[in-house]
This record gives structure tokens, C-alpha cells and sequence, in this order.
């Protein structure tokens, strides 16, 4: 298992504002190297209760609140991380434990006892709360990512856009998915994560595209637009 705490910080900015921070980016910070040209992506199948307990909480604010989520970047992969992140006051801890493709397929199904093969205790937990909360596979959410990285603190930047998604079909290993926009194709999400403090030059360089902090998820984004298209 892995166990990440860590501060992040969203800001929604435009194409023209990524394009600008990124490349000042690439010559101070080192590349995701799995970057690319274009960057890569990301699919996460996204997890809730019957009553969509994790949706409303991120929409009221509630203090402590977690999402959980299975996640792969490539329908060809032959394993996909589950992963849960906890919101701690100001921190947000995120563990995640590697599954098989066999095992995370089953759990796009809404089988979750493959958990029981792993002797990871992280693995007892997620069995244990997916099936105590009743949680049920809820919606795809798949994005491009380019990400930037300084070994002081653990910083990582991300530039998330082109951000799509599907409540019609579970399978993350589909190379056919159905997705919808959820965003304007234009604008990009930039996140911030680091440990402690944010090293001055590089909070300089994120203050110059002068936006304000919000909170944004990209797994209540694509809630909210599934409801929209139920109304």
C-alpha cells in the first residue's frame, strides 16, 4: 500500500494560462515522465453510496469527507490502482493499493470480495466500508494530465483539462467509452501538492496567473453533469 499526506491547492484557469505556467515550469521543474508531448491520461471509475453520500458532502463543505476510486492509464494495463482520498483539515491523505486487471475489472461490477486475495490490511479496510456504506460503482471520469515535479516537499503541479465522463458504462478497461464533456474544453484545472510548505519560487510563478483558490473536483463535476442530463 501506498500512504500519501499531503496540502493541495485548485485553482480553474485557461488554456492560455497553462499553456504560459507550464512552460515556465518545464525549464525550473522536472517532468512527469510519463508527460510526453501532450501529457497523458488519467481514468478513474468513481465509487458511492446508494444515496450518494460522498457527492453531497464534497458539495456542503463537510470537514472530513473521502472519495473513493479506482484508477488506470491505460484500458490495456494489466492492473489499476483503488485508491482512497481523505480530506484532514488542511491535508489530504491518499493511500491506494495495486490491483490486478481480473480483480479491478470485477470491482467495476460492483464484486468487491476480490479485496479479500490481498493481505494488505488497506485491502480489509475498502472491503469492509464498500460494503458497510453500500458503496456502488457511480460515474468514469477521464482526463488528460501534465505534471511537474520538485523533490523538495513532495511538490507536484498538474494541469488536468479536456476532462470527460460516462455514468452509462463502468468498464475502465473499455478502449470504447461513451464520455461527455464536463468541462469547458477551454479552461484546465491546476493543482498544487506539497508537503509543509510551497518553495517561493515556484508559489511566484503559480501566483502570476493571478486566480483565486477554489474547490473544484472533477468527480462532482461530473455528478453534477449527470444530473443535469436526468432532469
Amino acid at each position: 500500500m501506498n500512504r500519501v499526506l499531503r496540502e493541495e491547492k485548485k485553482f480553474l484557469i485557461n488554456v492560455d494560462e497553462f499553456i504560459a505556467l507550464s512552460g515556465k515550469l518545464e525549464n525550473v521543474l522536472y517532468a512527469d515522465p510519463h508527460n510526453g508531448t501532450h501529457g497523458y491520461t488519467v481514468r478513474s471509475l468513481y465509487f458511492d453510496t446508494l444515496y450518494d453520500r460522498d457527492f453531497f458532502e464534497k458539495q456542503a463543505g463537510t470537514e472530513l469527507r473521502r472519495k473513493i476510486r479506482l484508477r488506470c492509464y491505460d484500458p490495456k494495463a494489466d492492473y489499476a490502482m483503488l485508491e482512497i482520498k481523505q480530506k484532514q483539515g488542511s491535508n489530504q491523505l491518499k493511500r491506494s493499493l495495486k490491483l490486478k486487471r481480473e480483480h479491478a475489472a470485477r470491482l467495476t461490477l460492483g464484486d468487491y470480495s476480490p479485496l479479500l486475495l490481498y493481505s494488505e490490511p488497506f485491502a480489509a479496510e475498502c472491503y469492509a466500508l464498500m460494503h458497510t456504506h453500500c458503496y456502488l460503482p457511480k460515474t468514469v471520469v477521464e482526463y488528460n494530465r501534465k505534471a511537474y515535479i520538485a523533490k523538495e516537499n513532495k511538490i507536484r503541479i498538474t494541469f488536468d483539462n479536456r476532462i470527460v465522463s460516462t455514468e452509462s458504462c463502468f468498464d475502465i478497461f473499455s478502449e470504447r467509452l461513451n464520455m461527455n464533456p464536463v468541462l469547458d474544453p477551454y479552461n484546465a484545472v491546476l493543482e498544487v501538492k506539497y508537503n509543509g510548505f510551497l518553495l517561493e519560487y515556484i508559489k511566484r510563478m503559480i501566483n502570476s496567473v493571478d486566480r483565486s483558490e477554489i474547490s473544484v473536483s472533477k468527480y462532482v463535476l461530473a455528478r453534477q453533469n449527470g444530473y443535469k442530463t436526468r432532469l
